[in-house]
């Protein structure tokens, strides 16, 4: 993802062709103890599964398996945010966009669950990362996390 950002910031960029591949880098980061900010695209939910039910949920199985070794590797202080581009529903016939909600799921150990409702837009997460790393408020967006 090191090219979204105009390879600006990123110190460490992993070049990966699927989602277990990312899922592999993952837990090595994870296992490692490496800190900082990262940024993870598991393509093939987007790439080969827009239009067929079938893989996408074969894809999801296996994600799920992955979450399971994942987040016991997490600390306390760790936060994941899982969330996607655009929504689709792939039952829908062609490969285009559909208007389905993104999800956004937010983990981090030890805190209860909560609703975090419909969000306006991809900047309450940034507003959300934004915070939690003390940068100050942008003019946009609603943080979803607690304050410090």
């Amino acid at each position: 993802l090191d090219d979204i950002f105009a390879h600006r910031g990123i110190r460490h960029a992993h070049h990966v062709e699927n989602n277990a591949d990312a899922e592999a880098i993952l837990l090595q980061l994870a296992r490692e103890g490496r800190s900082g900010l990262v940024f993870a695209n598991l393509i093939d939910f987007d790439m080969l599964f827009t239009e067929r039910a079938e893989g996408y949920g074969r894809a999801l199985e296996k994600t799920d398996a992955f979450l399971a070794a994942f987040l016991p590797l997490l600390s306390a202080d760790d936060l994941l945010i899982i969330t996607a581009d655009h929504g689709n529903d792939p039952t829908f016939k062609g490969s285009d966009h559909t208007r389905e909600f993104t999800p956004l799921l937010v983990y981090q150990p030890k805190r209860p669950a909560q609703n975090l409702g419909i969000r306006r837009g991809f900047y309450d997460i940034a507003q959300s990362i934004a915070g939690r790393l003390g940068i100050p408020p942008m003019p946009r967006g609603r943080s979803f996390l607690p304050a410090k």
